[in-house]
């Protein structure tokens, strides 16, 4: 896999964007238009002072929103969501489905800090969220998979920092490998690092970004206690909590390494925001203890 910010395999602009309202969801007509963000698979525009506007910019990611067209409806938990308004199809030679959601005001987690009460709240998300999700709920090939199914690309990227990532962090690797893995039907956000997650006043304000849902292993969410959720007594606190057993959280730290490794290791070549999320996640895997105490 190549380092940085995959291309985009289709030009978005706001003159697409406005031509595909027209066409197809006039309601929404005469609304401004203004870009929000570009990720690895979407492109978001906001619309209007409440509205957003999200565009697959990669194949691989039709079905990612799909599946929040199909399934964000179906969940029931204590923060917002964004949860389509409005679906859109391919057209004006813009290739695939689109969805109109909520735009919900906070700022992301890798910019502002999260408090003991949004932590508390995020315990009461996550305690929501994983549940036991239907048979015919989507899989994913990458998120929610045994590790030692990612092991084989993590390893160039490790290579490429070899002088970025301490040696030591290793072995937390090596020990999320060995522990024990029974695959469930547990929904997962997939995806939960820290610019798809909006605060407010240091509470947990909303969730975003959902098109990697999918049942599979929780660790790959818990991840977020080692990659952006601040060390302290309210951390422990939510750990215990959540009340997962020590291979879980095992497996939990060997998703918080690869996911700062993978974040690190695109991030240096073209997002130096994301090269500071992988940073700090590598960093508070290597100051702060596996478990709660006691």
């Amino acid at each position: 896999m190549d380092p940085g910010t995959p291309p985009a395999e289709v030009d978005i602009t706001v003159d697409l964007v406005r031509r595909l309202i027209e066409t197809q969801l006039p309601a929404y007509r005469g609304l401004g238009i203004e870009p929000a963000s570009v990720g690895w698979d979407n492109v978001t525009y906001r619309l209007g002072d409440g509205l957003a506007i999200r565009l697959p910019r990669r194949q691989i990611a039709v079905p990612l929103i799909r599946n929040e067209q199909r399934w964000l409806p179906t969940l029931d938990l204590p923060v917002p969501i964004p949860v389509p308004v409005g679906k859109g199809n391919p057209g004006d030679g813009y290739p695939w489905p689109w969805s109109i959601v909520p735009w919900i005001d906070g700022t992301t987690a890798n910019r502002t800090r999260l408090e003991a009460r949004g932590i508390a709240t995020l315990t009461e998300f996550l305690e929501c969220l994983h549940k036991r999700a239907p048979k015919n709920a989507p899989t994913n090939a990458v998120r929610g998979v045994p590790l030692q199914e990612r092991a084989a690309t993590l390893m160039p990227r490790l290579e490429r920092l070899r002088d970025h990532v301490d040696r030591s962090l290793h072995t937390v690797w090596k020990d999320a490998l060995e522990a024990p893995f029974t695959k469930d039907h547990i929904w997962i956000h997939g995806d939960f690092h820290a610019r798809n997650v909006l605060i407010d006043g240091g509470d947990l304000a909303a969730v975003i970004d959902w098109g990697d849902m999918a049942r599979g292993d929780p660790a790959t969410d818990l991840a977020a206690f080692w990659c952006w959720v601040p060390a302290g007594e309210a951390r422990w606190r939510a750990m215990a909590r959540l009340g997962h057993d020590s291979a879980t959280w095992r497996r939990a730290r060997g998703w918080a390494f690869l996911f700062s490794v993978v974040m690190l290791d695109s991030g240096l070549v073209d997002h130096p925001e994301h090269a500071a999320m992988g940073r700090a996640g590598l960093d508070l895997l290597a100051r702060h203890p596996q478990f709660p105490k006691g």
